[in-house]
């Protein structure tokens, strides 16, 4: 299914319409302020699991989470006040923050080293879909493995429309990903470049 919601004013009726769909194990491709994601809720194994299969990505690769605010992020990682600021001041944006994860994450969802990626997108459709789901959302490109993930969700409905549940059009996105930075052991460390600006990081 192809749902177009206003990238500006999100349709409430369209935003339930996917919660709906995320809270019966559905897997979603949806607008970031970066690429397009394709997640589902970070609880439901079915949803996590069917992720993985069309991925083609290793279990022992987690993927990271979207979260509502800073607040959430508590819940599910480990923020100092070094992590706290640099996360108040930059986020919402184009940023992934390795943090270490809390016990509450799923399994599925935590690295070996028990970390967690974690992003809050400036993106009005996502921030409303985990609003109303109330927990985070899964987070990964929507690409297939080893693929360019397309900017124009057009393209990915034909190209993943059969393997996900909803595709929802936000419009034109950007090809690149987020910076990922970690924030580990209150150091800074960028662990890939994406489109998140960096320069701040020589003041930290």
């Amino acid at each position: 299914m192809l749902i177009k919601i206003n990238p500006e004013n999100p349709q409430a009726r369209l935003i339930n319409q996917v919660v709906d769909c995320l809270k019966r194990g559905g897997v979603i491709v949806y607008p970031t302020d970066t690429t397009y994601g394709l997640g589902c809720d970070i609880y439901n194994r079915k949803g996590v699991k069917k992720i993985y299969q069309i991925k083609q990505r290793d279990a022992r690769k987690p993927f990271s989470f979207i979260c509502n605010d800073l607040a959430e992020v508590s819940n599910y990682a480990q923020v100092s006040n070094f992590a706290f600021k640099i996360m108040k001041r930059h986020l919402p944006g184009k940023y992934t923050f390795v943090l270490d994860a809390t016990r509450i994450v799923p399994e599925a969802l935590i690295t070996k080293q028990k970390t967690v990626g974690i992003r809050i997108p400036d993106n009005p459709i996502v921030h409303e879909i985990v609003r109303q789901l109330g927990h985070p959302l899964v987070t990964t490109s929507a690409n297939l493995s080893g693929e360019e993930t397309p900017q124009d969700p057009q393209e990915i409905y034909q190209e993943m429309g059969r393997v996900v549940d909803v595709v929802i059009d936000g419009g034109i996105l950007m090809a690149e990903g987020s910076t990922v930075i970690s924030l580990l052991n209150d150091q800074a460390e960028i662990l890939r470049h994406g489109s998140g600006d960096t320069a701040w990081l020589e003041e930290v």
